[in-house]
């Protein structure tokens, strides 16, 4: 059987994140129409396993099967050396907080860590993506950027870690950068060329 997504169809974006559907939307260069499993009302499901594609494809077979539709769902973190590669798949749960998610708070939580371990600012995104068919078959691969971490946070654009990651080679942190300039060189973008080259 030959995985492809025909331009035109309807795809769930197994997010309730209103910043991770947008970037996801722009990537598919409109080709879709796409709905959030969050619009749908579909829940979160409890992210168990222990790498990204993992938790990609979790996602995605939870929405895919709940929904009837095809759905791509991300699964995206930050990883520091200094850390040993946390906070890595749990990049979201470090940004929880009694009134729900807090990435100000999260990314505090991060320079306090860095500080602890002794420095260093080597860092890298990772996202994973996985596109599912109702109960069917799933595709999944993987995208990464290397950077340094800047303390405190630079920018508004983008969503997440973004205003302390540097990509290598940049003098902006991905929270400065215009969502063009992001795209073109994003881990999320990365693992979408992937992905293109496999489906479209």
């Amino acid at each position: 059987m030959v995985l492809k997504l025909e331009t035109g169809l309807k795809l769930v974006c197994a997010t309730h994140n209103p910043g991770k559907a947008i970037e996801i939307a722009e990537l598919l260069d409109g080709r879709f129409e796409v709905v959030t499993a969050g619009a749908l009302g579909l829940p979160e499901p409890e992210e168990v396993e222990a790498t990204f594609v993992g938790n990609a494809v979790l996602k995605a077979r939870a929405a895919a099967d709940a929904s009837g539709l095809i759905t791509i769902a991300d699964d995206s973190g930050l990883s520091i050396t200094a850390l040993g590669g946390a906070p890595g798949i749990y990049s979201a749960r470090w940004a929880e907080t009694d009134a729900g998610r807090d990435f100000a708070f999260a990314m505090d939580r991060v320079e306090r860590e860095v500080k602890a371990a002794g420095g260093g600012d080597h860092a890298w995104f990772t996202s994973a993506l996985a596109v599912a068919w109702p109960h069917g078959a799933v595709a999944a691969v993987e995208g990464r950027v290397d950077g340094r971490l800047v303390f405190p946070g630079r920018g508004s654009n983008g969503f997440g870690y973004d205003p302390i990651f540097i990509p290598k080679g940049e003098s902006e942190t991905f929270g400065e950068m215009d969502p063009a300039r992001k795209h073109a060189q994003s881990h999320r973008a990365r693992a979408f060329d992937k992905l293109k080259a496999a489906l479209f």
